[in-house]
């Protein structure tokens, strides 16, 4: 079976109110094991990122 999974962080949780995307990462897995294919980017959130977002993932823009 081939899973990709996804890990993704952000300058908050609430698109609405402006939250967006900083990072963005997967790993392709096959039969439960890595297969090497992964997938990383930051990505400009265009914002300042709040303090509170910044103490979960350590990304300050």
């Amino acid at each position: 079976m081939r899973e990709i999974i996804l890990d993704t962080e952000t300058t908050g949780l609430d698109p609405k109110s402006g939250d967006r995307l900083v990072e963005v990462g997967c790993v392709e897995l096959l039969n439960r094991i890595p297969t090497g294919r992964e997938f990383h980017r930051y990505i400009n959130p265009e914002r300042d990122v709040p303090a509170e977002a910044v103490a979960v993932h350590g990304l300050s823009g």
